[in-house]
């Protein structure tokens, strides 16, 4: 299994990804989170200004058989959210790492959030992550 994911992107162990570019995180859930819980129809995001502390939940998606905690992946405060979600939540389906994207997270100290990303998976141990859930 492989995971096409922009180059520097991290990923939890519950499927969130990130990619920080300057002191922003933009923060979103997996091609492989995608292909597994299907049918997304709602994003819940917190507001702009929302502390986020990493690895404690941010938000919430629904599917039309369950519902899921989203975890920030780093510590900060949201920045913005993507408004396009509320009205086309089937874009996280369609283009988990592009038009699918859920926050974006300004963080106040760019070190600690290196340390953050540093302690997740680059896309090799995220693929091998995924292949051991698969069975």
């Amino acid at each position: 299994m492989s995971i096409v994911a922009p180059a520097g992107t991290r990923f939890t162990a519950s499927h969130e990804w990130v990619s920080l570019s300057g002191a922003v995180a933009r923060v979103g859930i997996s091609d492989f989170a995608v292909s597994e819980i299907k049918d997304i129809v709602y994003v819940d995001l917190p507001a702009a200004g929302a502390k986020t502390t990493a690895l404690e939940p941010f938000g919430a998606l629904e599917t039309v058989k369950a519902a899921f905690d989203l975890y920030a992946p780093v510590s900060g405060a949201v920045k913005a959210t993507n408004r396009e979600l509320s009205a086309r939540p089937d874009l996280v389906s369609q283009d988990p790492f592009g038009a699918g994207w859920m926050i974006e997270i300004e963080v106040s100290d760019v070190a600690r959030a290196e340390q953050e990303m540093a302690g997740l998976m680059d896309a090799t141990a995220y693929a091998e992550h995924c292949r051991k859930q698969k069975h």
